[in-house]
């Protein structure tokens, strides 16, 4: 900067000098050329002011230019001009005079500017022997205050100035060889059609769940209770069936989910397993709210080894436990009346992206505890080679899950294929699928024969007396023990609209439980599965051979809700669903129906509970004609609960998952 100024300055006086000279030149080549003219007598020739300030050389310093000697000049007294010298002398001799007087002020700036640098050299390096001094200041006094030594050397100091490093960031889970079976899968039934997971994080991928319905019986049950089924539970009522929240969590390939449950799910799931009647602790009281909820880890092998204990849905039966991921919200007989959970560990093996195989170690059949002496053992193989196409093969063994009847053993095997046969998005009509799914299993062991079975297995209602309770066989009746079997089948057709806005699916199926040890207990009198009914027994023999059918609609507007309007009928070849009497006693007093509380003894036909269960039918109607009840001891003074062997029914749901 300083240099940049000192050049301005030289070159504005060397404009100056230069402009000077200009009138000199003029005013010699004036002279000399001959040429005659008034002369001024006081010419002034004036410079301009220099760059500090100064002002411009005084006319009186021009003077010499003309001769005043009145001999030379020949002027009066009064001053008036006489002849002019043609001499050049007298004009020469100004202009030295001039240059000597600029040279003597630019000598003078020189030294000016250079005083000028000098002084400000001299406050730079003051301000930084200031500025030093502090810095040195500081540095010291923090060191004081630390215990430090007060004299470190420049690379403590700057070691003390570097940033800690970086804490390493934490994995979520490693699966080097990329995830098992790659594609769009959201067509599957049992899997959902929702896509994506809005709220994901790196470490955990919330869900939520929210399932309401309202389900027309055209039997008009009127106390508006159903039986026969995991999904519809009351008639003609606005039910919440499903409320539940949750999520999954990856951290280090530690892995885990909880899901709750809440609404109806949370009773009516728990009144099917008996196992908390063994030993003590209330494990469905701890279990009810929780339809999900493990702990794992994930091993970087393969495709991935997952190892997961705790509670973790079933596969067995095609459909999912979550209305919402299927194709329709009343399932057939196989789904229905398999497991929706275990309770035990599990072993994911994935050795290609479209395999997997997974063993179980789980305490028994959608059991909380052990029902028995042996647990169970299972696993699925599952096999998806392509994005159409979906084999799973489920299977079951050695537990031991009817409580009362140890030694009677259990083998399972649930198959399923499903295809999507047809594929154009662009299409109005744009997407078909179908599914078959094939079921068979049954019971053997637990002893002799003992007591007696109605050869036809007729239920009591139809006045049947069987008090069979000894072994059981797999295939055929045989030593007087009755065969304990279980052969569905059920195939669904999905046909897909308009971008998979509407969707239309076709089904059913059919089933034949002979010992119903599978068949769903009807909540007569508030029966559970621990309890059991007169009114409809699980003796060995018993009949129960059903088939179904139901047509749904689909509306989706969006990844995340269903509107679903669906119809469906079933049968039974014995009485087994709700009629228009309902399946609740009615009110010692007169008034609703309301159960009392007794539900292993017949009810009376004022709602009393009668003293006596299943097998002391004749001394239960004693008991009630004693009590005031029917016209003798007979069948009239029991209560008998009203059921049908048909049922129609209309449902509309609204399905939430996000």
């Amino acid at each position: 900067m300083i240099r940049n100024f000192r050049t301005a300055i030289l070159f504005g006086v060397a404009v100056s000098v230069f402009a000077m000279q200009l009138p000199c030149l003029a005013q010699s080549r004036t002279d000399s050329s001959g040429k005659s003219g008034a002369p001024q007598s006081g010419v002034s020739t004036e410079l301009p002011a220099s760059a500090k300030g100064e002002q411009p050389v005084d006319s009186k310093l021009a003077a010499p230019a003309v001769s005043t000697d009145p001999a030379a000049s020949g002027a009066n007294a009064t001053g008036s001009a006489a002849t002019p010298s043609t001499s050049a002398a007298p004009a020469v001799a100004p202009a030295l005079l001039r240059a000597d007087i600029i040279a003597k002020e630019l000598a003078e700036m020189k030294a000016r500017i250079a005083q000028l640098e000098t002084e400000l050299k001299e406050s730079r390096a003051a301000s930084d022997a200031a500025t030093a001094d502090k810095d040195a200041n500081a540095l010291r006094s923090a060191e004081a205050s630390d215990g430090v030594a007060a004299s470190p050397s420049l690379a403590q100091a700057a070691a003390a100035a570097t940033p800690p490093a970086a804490v390493p960031e934490i994995s979520a889970q490693i699966t080097t060889k990329g995830e098992p079976f790659p594609g769009d899968w959201t067509w599957l039934n049992s899997n959902g059609h929702a896509s994506d997971s809005p709220m994901s994080t790196k470490y955990f991928t919330p869900e939520f769940r929210a399932d309401a319905n309202y389900s027309i019986d055209y039997n008009h049950p009127k106390d508006d209770s159903l039986g026969g089924s995991t999904e519809t539970f009351r008639a003609d009522e606005w039910q919440l069936e499903q409320i539940s929240i949750g999520g999954d969590i990856h951290i280090n390939n530690v892995r885990g989910r909880i899901l709750t449950m809440d609404g109806l799910f949370a009773t009516t799931t728990v009144r099917n397993d008996a196992s908390p009647s063994r030993g003590q602790w209330d494990l469905a009281g701890a279990y009810k709210y929780v339809s999900e909820a493990w702990g794992g880890y994930h091993w970087d092998k393969a495709h991935g080894i997952n190892v997961d204990a705790g509670i973790f849905v079933s596969y067995i039966g095609l459909f999912s436990y979550y209305n919402f991921d299927n194709w329709t919200y009343q399932p057939s007989f196989v789904s229905s009346n398999t497991p929706w959970f275990f309770n035990g560990v599990r072993i994911q093996y994935f050795p290609t992206t479209k395999l997997k195989i997974e063993p179980w170690i789980i305490n028994g059949w959608q059991t909380y505890a052990r029902p028995n002496g042996k647990p169970g053992l299972g696993g699925q193989v599952l096999w998806r080679p392509t994005p159409w196409l979906d084999v799973v093969s489920n299977n079951y063994g050695l537990g031991e899950d009817d409580i009362g009847y140890p030694g009677r053993s259990r083998v399972h095997t649930d198959d399923s294929i499903q295809v999507k046969y047809y594929d154009k998005p662009t299409a109005f009509f744009d997407k078909a699928a179908f599914t078959v799914t094939g079921d068979a299993g049954c019971e053997y062991g637990g002893g002799p024969a003992v007591g007696y079975y109605n050869p036809k297995g007729y239920s009591p209602e139809t006045g049947s007396a069987d008090t069979y309770a000894g072994g059981v066989n797999c295939h055929n009746s045989k030593n007087g023990r009755p065969k304990q079997m279980f052969i569905g089948t059920m195939a669904y057709a999905r046909f897909w609209f308009k971008k998979d806005l509407y969707a239309v699916t076709l089904g059913g199926g059919l089933m034949n439980n002979p010992g119903r040890y599978l068949t769903l207990l009807p909540p007569i009198n508030g029966a559970t599965a621990i309890t059991g009914t007169p009114y409809y027994t699980e003796n060995g023999g018993d009949r129960a051979q059903m088939h179904d059918g139901t047509i749904t609609f689909d509306y989706m507007p969006s990844q995340f809700i269903t509107f679903r309007l669906e119809s469906g009928y079933r049968y039974s070849d014995t009485p087994y669903w709700t009629g228009r009497g309902g399946i609740t006693p009615p009110a010692f007093a007169g008034g609703p129906p309301l159960n009392n509380g007794v539900p292993t003894q017949y009810a009376c036909a004022n709602g009393a509970p009668s003293g006596y269960g299943y097998g002391s039918l004749s001394s239960a109607e004693t008991a009630c004609h004693n009590l005031g009840n029917g016209t003798g001891a007979n069948t009239t003074a029991i209560w008998w609960p009203d059921l049908r062997t048909n049922q129609t029914t209309t449902l509309g749901s609204i399905m939430v998952r996000f």
